[in-house]
């Protein structure tokens, strides 16, 4: 009943104007069947163990579950203001004034601040609000890690792909250098096509290295993200033919409020700020404690006991007061201003990522055409210089058309499979209470105030 006289302003949902669907969405998405977990939806076991390791592994996720912990302490030590504070005491005292005298008490000290306008609740409750805020900032660094393991994955399968391509041009290369050789010896070219063809082999070669250089770096980094050292990690699928491109279910806009744990991570910290406006404005009130003690004094046998009362009633601080509830007020201001920011951001993130996956399905299906294209040209051309009715600039001409036909289609769907991820990420990931609950063993979210220790 005491602490019924809040002070703190009713907290009610930033206004955020969201449309009612998603520009970009296309019909016919289907959901996913994995319950949350959407990097099941592209079918690589290989993929599903290293985002499992990395989700366990992974030291900034380890860092990041330790500041949860922290926040929790920071909150239980918020909360035990508003419980009395118990303590035992003894005193034992001698005395020698012409003659020894001893004196020993056993008492116990009860003291309690009254919470009359909610001041210790607010602020109990705005450490609480931090706390959640904490595990959101987890739940939005898991989200962001698991896509990122993904992508990198991807990315190091996509240069695997490439090397086998470039090493693939290469060798059609040396056979046509092998021809182009055979012709000069016999007087049907001259050297000069020779050093052609061979400066269009060592092209093709020394596209290789670079490669194989960013493949090893890609490799390096995904070992670090899954919380294992680089020497001897290596990956066992060799390309992304295997992989699925999904189309998540997209939802409406408004869902993308609780989808997003960093959109819940800017509310909570705008209801923490809230509390601490009530905290500011309960400072200008009378301040009430009680201070009650009682014991026994074991020599004499007789009881002693107190009982202090105090009204403190702020009177002149300086400005202080008021400038604690400007900042705090400003804060709050501040808050919600970002919140609204951070909902906007996600809209714009999954519109973002909408209008990628549209548009680069359309550019891979016109690359395949491409390299459907180059192929046969390749193929014609070698075929006519081999017989003789074409020159040999067209040859190189439709083998360098051909690698970079291919090269892109490689490129492309890499950017597919990334746009997919990030398509997954924008919508929250697999921020579901499930997850939540797994990977925080003591989650505040399925407790939601942080109670202080009681003595």
């Amino acid at each position: 009943m005491l602490g019924g006289c809040s002070l703190v302003p009713s907290y009610s949902q930033p206004d955020v104007p969201l449309a009612l669907a998603w520009t970009g969405a296309q019909g016919g998405a289907e959901a996913p069947a994995s319950g949350g977990l959407w990097w099941k939806e592209f079918h690589s076991q290989e993929l599903d163990g290293l985002i499992a390791k990395g989700l366990s592994e992974n030291y900034t996720l380890k860092a990041a579950m330790s500041r949860i912990d922290e926040a929790r302490g920071l909150a239980q030590v918020a909360g035990a203001a508003q419980y009395p504070l118990l303590s035992l005491g003894g005193n034992v005292q001698r005395q020698d004034n012409y003659g020894t005298t001893a004196k020993r008490s056993v008492f116990a000290d009860a003291t309690y601040e009254v919470d009359f306008w909610g001041k210790s609740r607010a602020a109990a409750d705005s450490s609480t609000a931090l706390a959640n805020a904490s595990v959101f900032d987890a739940q939005t660094l898991r989200m962001t890690l698991g896509a990122t393991i993904a992508t990198t994955y991807f990315q190091v399968l996509s240069l695997d792909d490439r090397l086998r391509l470039a090493q693939s041009i290469a060798d059609d290369a040396q056979q046509v250098l092998e021809l182009v050789e055979v012709q000069a010896s016999q007087g049907v070219v001259s050297n000069l096509e020779v050093e052609q063809q061979r400066n269009a082999l060592q092209t093709f070669q020394a596209a290789m290295p670079p490669l194989r250089q960013q493949r090893d770096q890609a490799l390096y980094q995904l070992a670090v993200l899954v919380g294992v050292p680089p020497q001897g990690f290596q990956v066992n699928q060799t390309g992304l033919q295997d992989l699925a491109i999904p189309h998540p279910a997209m939802g409406l806009p408004i869902g993308l409020l609780r989808q997003r744990p960093d959109v819940q991570a800017a509310e909570a910290r705008l209801k923490s700020a809230n509390f601490d406006v009530g905290v500011a404005r309960a400072a200008f009130l009378p301040n009430i404690s009680l201070d009650l003690m009682g014991g026994v004094d074991t020599l004499a046998g007789g009881g002693i006991w107190s009982a202090i009362g105090t009204l403190a009633q702020p009177v002149f601080a300086g400005g202080r007061l008021t400038g604690q509830l400007n900042v705090d007020q400003a804060h709050a201001q501040e808050l919600t201003a970002s919140y609204r920011e951070s909902v906007i951001e996600a809209l714009q993130d999954v519109e973002t990522q909408l209008s990628a996956a549209h548009q680069l399905d359309q550019t891979y299906r016109l690359n395949q055409a491409a390299v459907t294209s180059a192929r046969e040209a390749a193929r014609l051309a070698q075929v006519r210089y081999r017989l003789g009715s074409t020159d040999f600039q067209t040859l190189l001409i439709v083998e360098c058309t051909q690698y970079q036909a291919e090269d892109s289609l490689l490129q492309v769907r890499l950017q597919h499979l990334q746009a997919a991820v990030g398509l997954f990420r924008a919508l929250g990931g697999d921020f579901t209470p499930a997850t939540i609950t797994a990977y925080s063993k003591t989650s505040v979210f399925s407790s939601p105030t942080v109670k202080a220790d009681h003595p």
